[in-house]
C-alpha cells in the first residue's frame, strides 16, 4: 500500500520558481532536536534482548549529557502534508521519524535535528500515478543549509560533526558536502557522514572520486572524515531491473557500500534495533509474527542477536547491502523480520528493505559514531 512507501531524494515532478520566505532557525521551533531541551529525541529506547533460545532481557537506554561531539541529521520523506513541499509544522510522521532512527545517537552526540520543506509523500504518491505536482526542491535544500550555517554559526563551537541522512535526508546531505564541505575547511570538522538508503556514486574499485573528491568511504571505525553509504536488500530478494537503489550513472561508477557490521570488508552481525510492533519510518511496515511465542514484549524495541548478517557485494543486480536473515525453525524465536515496502499485499522488491535500512544497523552505526568520536578527539589533541 502507498502508505507505506518512503521517499527518495529525486520525484518526477516540476519545480516552481515562486520565492519563500527563509526559516529563522534562531527559532526553537524549526528544530525537531536540540540540546538541552525535552523534544521529539527524548523518547523511549528501552529494548527487549531477545536471544535465540527465547530468553529474553531489558536493555535500558541512557544519553551521554556531556557527549563529546555533535551529530546534525535530515530526515527522509516522511511528510503527510497536501502539497508538494512540507509545511514547518511538525507532525506525528517528522516527530516518529527522529525517535526511529536519530535518538538513539544521543549516547555518542548532541543531537541537531532541522525541520525543512520537504518533497512530502504525497509528491511521490501522486508521481506513482502518472500525475505529478510541483515540486520545489531546491527549498528543501535550501532550508537544510540555511540550519547548517546556522548551527555552525551559533552552536558547533569548534566541535567535531557526524552528518546522518536518510533516503531524500541522504540526497540533501550529499548536495550539501558535495558544495559546502568538500575540500573546504569545514571539512576537517567532519567525523563522518552517514548517508542511508542512497546510492551514492563511487569510481568501480575506489572508495573517493565520485559524490566527493576529498571524502572517501570508511573502511574502519578509527578513520574519521570518511562516508558510509549503502542501501540494504534481502539476500533472497535482489535488486531487480527496476530497482531504486544499488546502481549509479556514469561509466566505472557504483554505488558505494559500507557494512557497518563489517567496515573492512566480508561479513558480519548486525547488531539491529527493530520496533516490537513493526513500525517503520512511515508508521506499521506490517504485523510482525511474535518474537517469541507465548511471550509478551513490554517495551518499544527489540534486539535480536545473531538473526542478522550483512556483507556488501557488487554484480549484475547492483552493488548493495546484502542482509540475511538466519531463522532457525527448531529455536522459540521468530524465523523473520518486517520491513519490506508493500504494495497491494506484495513485496515491492525495488524497494528492498529501505524501510529499515537505518534500523537494521543502529547498534553498529552507534558504536562507530563512539569509536570514530574518540579517534577524532585524539587527533584533534595531537595537532594542538
Amino acid at each position: 500500500m502507498m502508505k507505506r512507501v518512503a521517499l527518495v531524494f529525486l520525484l518526477a515532478a516540476a519545480s516552481p520558481n515562486a520565492q519563500t520566505a527563509k526559516n529563522d532557525y534562531g527559532d526553537g521551533k524549526t528544530w525537531l532536536c536540540r540540546p538541552g531541551r525535552t523534544d521529539a529525541c527524548a523518547v523511549d529506547l528501552t529494548t527487549t534482548i531477545v536471544a535465540a533460545d527465547g530468553t529474553l532481557k531489558k536493555e535500558d537506554f541512557k544519553a551521554n549529557t556531556n557527549a563529546p561531539i555533535d551529530c546534525f541529521y535530515v530526515y527522509p520523506t516522511v511528510s503527510l502534508d497536501k502539497g508538494g513541499n512540507s509545511d514547518m509544522e511538525p507532525g506525528a510522521e517528522e516527530n516518529g521519524v527522529v525517535r526511529v532512527q536519530l535518538a538513539r545517537f544521543a549516547s555518542q552526540c548532541r543531537l541537531y535535528a532541522p525541520m525543512y520543506r520537504q518533497a512530502t509523500l504525497t509528491a511521490l504518491r501522486a508521481a506513482t500515478t502518472g500525475q505529478p505536482i510541483a515540486v520545489d526542491r531546491a527549498l528543501g535544500y535550501n532550508d537544510v543549509l540555511d540550519a547548517w550555517n546556522y548551527y555552525l554559526q551559533h552552536d558547533n563551537n569548534g566541535r567535531g560533526i557526524v552528518l546522518i541522512g536518510h533516503s531524500q535526508g541522504s540526497g540533501v546531505l550529499t548536495q550539501l558536502i558535495r558544495s559546502e564541505i568538500d575540500g573546504k575547511p569545514v571539512q576537517s570538522k567532519i567525523v563522518s557522514a552517514l548517508l542511508l538508503g542512497t546510492s551514492l556514486p563511487v569510481p568501480k574499485g575506489k572508495d573517493v572520486g565520485g559524490a566527493f573528491q576529498h571524502i572517501p568511504v570508511c573502511r574502519s571505525a578509527s578513520q574519521t572524515g570518511c562516508v558510509i553509504a549503502y542501501a540494504s536488500f534481502r539476500s533472497t530478494i535482489p535488486p531487480p531491473d527496476n530497482s531504486r537503489f544499488g546502481r549509479v550513472q556514469g561509466e566505472n561508477m557504483q554505488a558505494a557500500c559500507a557494512n557497518p557490521a563489517a567496515l573492512g570488508g566480508g561479513s558480519g552481525e548486525l547488531h539491529a534495533y527493530l520496533s516490537a510492533a513493526g513500525r517503520s519510518i512511515v508508521g506499521s511496515a506490517a504485523e510482525p509474527t511474535p518474537w517469541v511465542a507465548g511471550k509478551t514484549i513490554d517495551t518499544p524495541w527489540v534486539s535480536v542477536p545473531g538473526l542478522l548478517t550483512a556483507q556488501c557485494v557488487a554484480n549484475e543486480k547492483g552493488s548493495y547491502l546484502e542482509v540475511t536473515v538466519h531463522g532457525n525453525p527448531s529455536d522459540p524465536r521468530t524465523d523473520d523480520i518486517v520491513g519490506d515496502v508493500m504494495t497491494n499485499g506484495q513485496v515491492n522488491a525495488s524497494w528492498g528493505l529501505h524501510l529499515i535500512d537505518v534500523n537494521l544497523a543502529m547498534g553498529n552505526l552507534v558504536d562507530i559514531v563512539g569509536a570514530q568520536a574518540k579517534a577524532f578527539g585524539a587527533s584533534t589533541r595531537k595537532s594542538q
